[in-house]
């Protein structure tokens, strides 16, 4: 077998047919294509957008306006007049009309509060798209370039700092702070105070009061698509055509790709990664080695089992991957007909249709309640309810008529308690759980289910290799942040174990359809390439 340059290896728990981690298109129910997994696009750092030349390779997103609509179950009275939900968008002006609807003071605060994160994102942009301080580096005997290295990442760090100037204390404040805190600053009303919180506590087995919790919040307002900052988008085709248009120019500059090719493990020599062994024993060698794999994967499961120090092991094998979410993708024969806003007519798309839909979110309490619940050990049974209809805006997902509902959904525990195991009659259980709940938003959308796509946890785990099922590769709490993401030795994309890196949402700058932590971990192996004989 040929010396590879560069091999880029993703681990796979099942074998797999097709390219793109969690960002893939499946045609599960046969007509209907799914956007398995991750379902949204805004992360995608705009650099890696650039360099790519995604646009060329195929990648065409549709921008959602309005982005997030919270239907309410019970109409709330205010001021004399009924109000059924809550609908806002990128314009300033409408957003101002619905939320005065429950409160006039808070259509005045929400502008400052957008301003307000747009400037803390603006001030972090920076740190986004360059490596952390690597900790362990400031203390060890090193060379000229070396430290002129770590000097640029402190004063990158320490610019940012200073960028948020009269901001510090509410960039503090989300950093540490239970996102209700921070949101009972600013706003009065529930249904809107519920709302943001969801972005809060999104993919994480947090909830609205839970310290930190503020990051989360600010971590999905850092997108941004084709220049709209903060805007949200489906992919046409769905989210494997992110990772074709990848693929694309990837192969046009000479890779080569193979699918349905498990990696077993990593081979070693002499403190050095120098190649893998497939499931089928063949073994290909490399001179370069990132991993796209979970940092416990990575460095547990992959490698021989005394490569790394023990005390390196050992913070890897503490890092966190609870995960509140299960999926599920739904084929339906009509586009669902909410009571808050009844269609025009029975097969109407309306403008609600193309958002974020929050059920079960009209107040911070029901998400808190839905926490407890899976902390228990059981699953909620009136879940936090993510509906995406992709189809709303794109026309290839599904036959004409007919829609893709995407339900994100939380919480759900990766371990159920009193012995209890995810089998078939609890995973539908609980997804029957979720469509009652919607039921009672959206009469008869049980009955326009044509064919649905479980993945709990576990499930998550077992398909695409997401440890814990956690969507981000690990929580993306404070303390596995930057310059501990995932560990404070491996924050820098390197392994103890020459000509490996680490180039997933394990590392920094995190998780989300980003291309951030895989552009830094390239930028990392061609810094190396003199001493690595590139």
């Amino acid at each position: 077998m040929g010396l590879l340059e560069v091999l880029l290896l993703r681990k796979w728990f099942q074998v797999r047919h097709g390219i793109g981690g969690a960002a893939v298109t499946e045609e599960i129910v046969p007509g209907y294509k799914f956007s398995r997994a991750s379902y949204v696009l805004s992360l995608l750092r705009p650099q890696v957008y650039k360099d790519l030349e995604l646009k060329k390779y195929g990648l065409k997103v549709y921008l959602r306006d309005p982005n997030a609509y919270t239907p309410l179950l019970e109409p709330q009275i205010v001021r004399g007049q009924k109000v059924t939900s809550l609908l806002m968008g990128r314009d300033a002006a409408k957003n101002r009309e619905e939320i005065a609807k429950f409160s006039e003071r808070d259509a005045k605060k929400f502008g400052e509060f957008e301003a307000m994160l747009d400037r803390i994102v603006s001030s972090l942009d920076p740190i986004l798209d360059a490596p952390p301080v690597h900790l362990p580096s400031l203390f060890e005997r090193k060379t000229m370039q070396d430290k002129l290295k770590i000097l640029r990442s402190l004063k990158n760090l320490f610019s940012c700092m200073r960028k948020l100037g009269k901001d510090s204390k509410d960039f503090y404040d989300l950093m540490t702070a239970p996102a209700i805190k921070v949101l009972d600053k600013w706003f009065e009303s529930e249904p809107l105070k519920a709302t943001l919180a969801t972005d809060a506590v999104i993919g994480a087995m947090i909830s609205p009061e839970t310290p930190g919790s503020g990051y989360v919040l600010l971590h999905h307002v850092m997108g941004e698509i084709e220049g709209v900052k903060g805007a949200w988008g489906y992919v046409e085709g769905g989210m494997g055509s992110v990772s074709q248009a990848i693929a694309n120019c990837a192969m046009d500059h000479g890779a080569s790709i193979f699918t349905s090719k498990p990696v077993s493990k990593i081979i070693t020599q002499n403190d050095e990664a120098v190649g893998i062994v497939l499931d089928d024993g063949t073994e290909i060698r490399s001179k370069v080695i990132l991993s796209n794999a979970t940092p416990k994967v990575t460095f547990l499961d992959l490698l021989p089992k005394d490569t790394l120090p023990s005390d390196v092991k050992d913070e890897v094998k503490l890092f966190n991957y609870d995960s509140p979410v299960t999926k599920i993708n739904v084929a339906v024969n009509k586009i669902p007909n909410f009571l808050a806003d009844p269609n025009t007519t029975e097969d109407s798309v309306m403008p609600h249709h193309r958002c974020t839909i929050h059920i079960n979110c009209e107040d911070t309490n029901y998400i808190n309640e839905a926490y407890l619940e899976a902390k228990r050990g059981k699953y909620s049974k009136r879940p936090m309810i993510e509906m995406t209809i992709p189809s709303s805006l794109d026309p290839t997902l599904a036959p004409p008529g007919h829609h893709v509902v995407l339900l994100f959904t939380q919480y759900t525990p990766y371990n159920l308690a009193d012995g209890q195991t995810w089998d078939e009659k609890n995973k539908n259980a609980y997804a029957d759980t979720v469509f009652d709940c919607i039921e009672q938003y959206a009469p008869g959308f049980t009955d326009s289910v044509v064919g649905r796509d479980i993945l709990t946890p576990p499930d998550l785990e077992a398909v695409f290799g997401l440890t814990g099922g956690n969507i981000f590769h690990g929580a993306m709490s404070l303390d596995q942040l930057y310059m501990s993401r995932p560990t404070t030795v491996l924050s820098n994309y390197r392994s103890p174990l020459s000509r490996l890196y680490l180039c997933g949402s394990g590392a920094h700058p995190g998780g989300g359809v980003m291309g951030s932590a895989g552009r830094l971990a390239a930028q990392t192996v061609i810094e190396d390439r003199k001493r690595l004989n590139l």
